[in-house]
């Protein structure tokens, strides 16, 4: 097979999450631990930090991973969901994975996925350790796909736990409520290895205390510790916040032997996006109209977004709108601005929500707009009919902001 058909092979031949949802969700770690057993467990040859949550999380590693960049280590990235190349899930010092490498890891080991029926996500973080392990990489900061304790990346022993933060999102794999998923993304705190929390409420911190305590793990609340100014190239007021989060995961590394300097801290928070390649946070594509794209897509993200979209000065605004079917859009669409022209599409996956339910469950929320055939079709019309001084923002799901880009 060549690049783009083994690409459509992982895509194609077996369950992944974000494209069909509850079938590519395990009820446990045994396919994995099957893999990494057949592989000569990869992930035990390189230190490595583990980052969950419900929203920051691809922030927050893509910050780390740059600091370190900064220290002078080889830093492996694996994260998840890509936007518009598979390979950006998998990169060492903001350099993607080659294809080559993808090809000849699917071929040599295809038999082996067959027979024992993994998925996507198994397969791709079998990927990633072996490709870490292979080009000898210092550390790898490894972002959860989904929850924590059962996700396929919980095999590692981590120098540091990380859990952003907590919402309701994908509750019907996590949980109903805060505290079962706050228990489910906490499945990835180990024996006495230390957990940096970015934000709490009251019930999910007396899960966490309860959790780190069980385990002997020191637990660090970075909202309760002193606010450290540093700047950074991703734009939104909600990253201070991941910043955070990651200056005192960064401490416990310090504490832990790695030499990372306050330049490296400062020149790896200011250099994100050039070191490691992220996209879609608070992205601005264009001026005049001004052009924005972010990936939120739940209400604890959107809640930031929505406010920090208020802040823009306009002429008049547009909002190109699209989202998955698991979305409960009952709380997610009174977040959005009545005072919006809106251009509502369907991502272009199977779990794309239908544009006519969304247009017209927008309208019982006071969001008037038109439904389109795509995402580009939505974009390009918006963009026609849009003048100087005036914003455009896309969003409501990743796959969204993926199209666009």
């Amino acid at each position: 097979m060549n690049y783009s058909e083994t690409i459509n092979w992982l895509f194609s031949q077996l369950p992944m999450y974000q494209r069909i949802g509850a079938a590519a969700y395990k009820v446990d770690l045994s396919n994995t631990l099957k893999l990494t057993n057949y592989l000569n467990e990869p992930q035990d040859s390189f230190k490595s930090v583990h980052v969950a949550g419900t929203n920051g999380k691809g922030s927050t590693s893509h910050m780390l991973a740059s600091v370190l960049q900064e220290a002078g280590y080889k830093v492996g990235l694996y994260t998840s969901p890509h936007l518009k190349d598979f390979r950006e899930r998998i990169k060492i010092n903001g350099k993607m994975i080659s294809e080559e490498f993808v090809i000849d890891f699917v071929a040599e080991h295809q038999s082996f996925f067959e027979e024992n029926q993994l998925s996507f996500f198994e397969m791709t973080v079998g990927l990633a350790f072996d490709y870490f392990r292979k080009e000898k990489v210092a550390i790898a900061i490894i972002e959860v796909g989904l929850g924590g304790r059962l996700d396929s990346t919980n095999v590692i022993t981590p120098e540091v736990s990380v859990i952003t933060n907590i919402g309701l999102d994908h509750t019907r794999f996590l949980g109903e409520t805060m505290q079962k998923i706050a228990s489910e993304k906490a499945g990835i705190i180990k024996a006495a290895i230390p957990v940096v929390i970015g934000e709490t409420t009251s019930e999910t911190k007396k899960v966490f205390q309860e959790i780190a305590s069980e385990r002997g793990s020191l637990i660090v609340f970075s909202e309760e510790e002193t606010l450290l100014e540093y700047k950074t190239d991703l734009l939104g007021d909600y990253q201070i916040k991941n910043v955070q989060t990651a200056v005192e995961t960064i401490k416990i590394l310090q504490e832990k032997g790695w030499n990372i300097s306050e330049e490296d801290i400062k020149k790896g928070f200011l250099n994100v996006v050039s070191n490691t390649g992220l996209q879609g946070r608070w992205q601005v594509l264009q001026e005049n109209p001004k052009v924005i794209c972010d990936t939120a897509h739940n209400k604890e993200g959107l809640v930031l977004v929505m406010e920090q979209l208020q802040k823009e000065d306009y002429k008049k605004l547009y909002i190109v709108l699209g989202v998955v079917d698991d979305k409960n859009l009952e709380t997610i669409l009174p977040l959005f601005p009545k005072e919006a022209i809106y251009y509502f599409c369907k991502p272009d996956v199977i779990r794309g929500l239908n544009v006519s339910i969304l247009n017209t469950k927008a309208k019982q929320f006071g969001l008037l707009g038109s439904s389109y055939n795509s995402v580009y079709e939505a974009y390009t019309e918006a963009l026609n009919q849009s003048e100087k001084g005036d914003v455009i923002f896309i969003g409501g799901s990743t796959f969204v902001v993926a199209e666009v880009l």
